[in-house]
């Protein structure tokens, strides 16, 4: 190795038993606790809600197999997260990941993709969750309310991105609280639901069938989009393992807890699926899963039958899974900024860390301000175009996620064939995945060209489109800029991190 490719350590590295390491907290989560911030980071109540009617619509009563399929890319690019992550677990994930793989400037694109992503959701996440708990409060008039709703959205992220500066053990014992209150909801709906169907009570009982998993039975450019939908309302998992520095056995329990949060949300959203098709049918009208009326929430409108006077229980129990999930939002946003500021990809400030807490504070109350901003700018802009951002969200998501299938394969080419394990998980599931994720970008990007896909277009353009595809040409031209400086010099010229950088993570 050359001396211009050896790792740079800084000399305020801490270190850990005689290892380096970032200065993050270390060892303070297990397997549960990495489990459950994994599936709380999906949203998975919320999600269901505001996906489940329009995947009906798409597919009609083949929507459980839907979410099945749509699993299966997540599945197979969450081995290629654990298999990176077991040779070099590093709260940077895809950055860090391909930028050993293939160079600086793939790192930083994918640094850059998963903090837009987590920006943009953060957005939506407090909206979601503000006019939920407004619907409560008396009459619900307030939730009509623009000041009102954007004011608590604004409040409510700057208390998630405070209680996440607090340090990762009282995230972690909040998102428990949050989760298990979320899944008491779950179950609650579906006893009721199933109540209902065998009791004869149910608006629109229908038997469960075979056929309900049987994709040829669909229309095919309906399952397509069907399984577009379903694919990203499984983004979050990846969460664990941007906290792998402070997992317990960092090289094998965050990619444990990722392919655990995956499976879990499979059975539920499946589980879900069909329990919810039992009660209320795919109809078009009436509290049919297929009515455009309130496809995009469908729990509100069966909460108070499924549930009776308990209904409003789980309308909460949505407003709490998207505050939790704004919460784990910002663990992997800030983790991803500050290894990029460790590794010299970005300026020194983002790799600031509170000596108490453990914790990015740079880079954790920036991602909460800018959060901020963005929803408060676009709701006085056009919430048309705030509704469009969410849904250019995919494309970011499929843009990291493709990468890091891709780095997968090229960070392990010199032993892909040397076990039938290597070679399935190395290689086989990441080209599956990866090949996945770069068709669901490009589908994704085509239909979000179209002026009629989303709430509003410019110039004949669909803005789901200019957000999601601008905010990613944003980010080569700031990348370009920043590596201008002297500053970015060492890690554009593979000094601070390139193949050969030691894990600074304990073992």
């Amino acid at each position: 190795m050359t001396h211009s490719d050896a790792p740079v350590s800084s000399p305020r590295t801490p270190f850990v038993d005689g290892t380096p390491t970032k200065g993050l907290a270390v060892g303070r989560l297990g397997l549960w606790g990495s489990t459950v911030i994994g599936v709380a980071s999906t949203a998975p109540l919320f999600s269901l809600a505001a996906t489940l009617g329009f995947v009906v619509i798409a597919v009609g009563a083949q929507a459980p197999v839907a979410f099945l399929l749509a699993f299966v890319p997540m599945l197979f690019t969450a081995f290629a997260y654990r298999e990176l992550n077991n040779d070099v677990p590093d709260c940077g994930t895809v950055f860090t990941w391909a930028a050993k793989a293939f160079g600086p400037r793939t790192g930083w694109m994918a640094g850059w993709s998963i903090a837009v992503a987590g920006v943009l959701v953060m957005a939506n996440l407090a909206e979601i969750a503000a006019g939920y708990v407004l619907r409560l409060i008396g009459d619900g008039s307030l939730a009509d309310n623009r000041f009102v709703v954007t004011t608590l959205g604004c409040i409510l992220i700057a208390i998630m991105t405070w209680v996440s500066l607090r340090g990762i053990q009282i995230g972690e014992r909040m998102q428990q609280a949050l989760l298990a209150i979320q899944y008491l909801a779950i179950a609650a709906f579906v006893i009721g639901c199933l109540i209902g169907y065998f009791s004869g009570t149910a608006p629109h009982p229908t038997a469960p069938s075979l056929d309900w998993f049987n994709p040829l039975l669909a229309d095919g450019h309906g399952m397509v989009q069907a399984v577009l939908l379903a694919l990203f309302i499984y983004w979050g998992w990846d969460t664990c393992l941007a906290l792998t520095e402070e997992t317990r056995d960092p090289r094998r329990t965050p990619g444990r807890a990722a392919t655990l949060s995956t499976v879990i949300l499979l059975v539920t959203y499946v589980g879900v699926t069909v329990v919810a098709m039992m009660y209320a049918g795919i109809g078009g009208s009436g509290t049919g899963l297929a009515n455009p009326d309130h496809a995009d929430d469908v729990f509100s409108a069966l909460a108070g039958m499924a549930l009776g006077p308990l209904g409003w229980f789980l309308v909460l129990a949505v407003a709490i899974s998207a505050l939790s999930s704004s919460q784990t939002t910002i663990l992997p946003t800030a983790r991803g900024t500050f290894a990029m500021g460790i590794y010299k990809a970005l300026p020194a400030r983002f790799a600031a860390l509170h000596p108490a807490t453990q914790t990015p504070t740079f880079s954790t109350m920036l991602i909460g301000v800018v959060a901020i901003i963005y929803y408060a700018g676009m709701n006085i802009v056009s919430t048309s175009v705030l509704a469009d951002s969410v849904l250019s969200i995919g494309l970011a998501i499929a843009f990291f996620y493709g990468i890091a299938s891709f780095t997968c394969i090229w960070y392990f080419r010199r032993n892909l064939f040397d076990s039938w394990q290597h070679t399935l998980y190395r290689f086989v599931f990441p080209l599956i995945g990866g090949g996945f994720m770069a068709w669901a970008f490009v589908r994704s990007a085509i239909d979000m060209a179209s002026p009629s896909y989303g709430s509003s277009q410019l110039a004949g353009i669909g803005s789901a489109f200019l957000i999601g595809v601008g905010s990613l040409v944003l980010g080569a031209v700031l990348m370009f800029l920043w590596a201008l400086f002297p500053g970015a010099r060492d890690y554009f010229e593979k000094r601070s991190l390139n193949r050969d950088t030691e894990v600074l993570a304990p073992e």
